[in-house]
């Protein structure tokens, strides 16, 4: 009995010694110069940003604004711009309101707690309590949405939930993609509540 309790008490401190010896191994080595990780600054920080997106028809003169039409309308209070780095970007730390208009000229509203804008892909992505309301009542809420400007597609793999006033439904669900007026939507997996109509 002896013997065996030996045994173990070695295994014991072996065992220890093996993990204080791996717990104490530490990078304690300082990084400079090359080695050193660049730190990143902006290029320019704007606050109270606002910028206008615009589509014209025909070619415009010097203050002709009668053949422009607002695509859209994104105001943040901060605006950090690294299109200085080699995949260039923005970010908007504090948030932000797009402001979409429709050939109607209807406008829907997306808001964000935080956003950045990968200038070299087109695509937004929008994290954080990310709403959007459409002209006609319609309300999409997610933690996160992508948004791919080229394509006029959104798309998350996260939890959503869906408000169509129209017709009464509330969905939830995980994972969807649609387009920009809520024309085609594809949610790929749904729980909730929806009225169908009968014909």
């Amino acid at each position: 009995m002896i013997k065996h309790f030996k045994n173990n008490f070695k295994n014991i401190a072996t065992a220890f010694a093996v993990a204080m010896f791996f717990l104490s191994c530490k990078d304690t080595y300082e990084r400079v110069g090359e080695e050193a990780p660049p730190l990143i600054f902006p290029q320019w920080v704007a606050q109270d940003f606002v910028l206008t997106y615009t589509e014209v028809k025909d070619k415009m003169g010097n203050e002709d604004v009668a053949n422009s039409r607002i695509l859209a309308i994104l105001k943040s209070p901060i605006s950090e711009n690294f299109d200085n780095l080699k995949f260039p970007y923005r970010t908007f730390p504090n948030g932000l309101q797009v402001d979409f208009f429709d050939e109607d000229n209807n406008k829907s509203v997306i808001t964000a707690d935080y956003g950045i804008i990968y200038s070299a892909t087109n695509l937004v992505d929008l994290q954080g309590n990310v709403v959007i309301e459409s002209h006609d009542g319609k309300k999409l809420e997610a933690p996160q949405l992508y948004w791919d400007r080229v394509n006029e597609w959104i798309f998350t793999e996260k939890k959503f939930k869906y408000t169509n006033p129209e017709d009464g439904s509330i969905m939830d669900g995980e994972g969807m993609d649609f387009n920009r007026d809520f024309s085609f939507f594809n949610a790929h997996k749904t729980y909730g509540f929806m009225m169908i109509k009968e014909e």
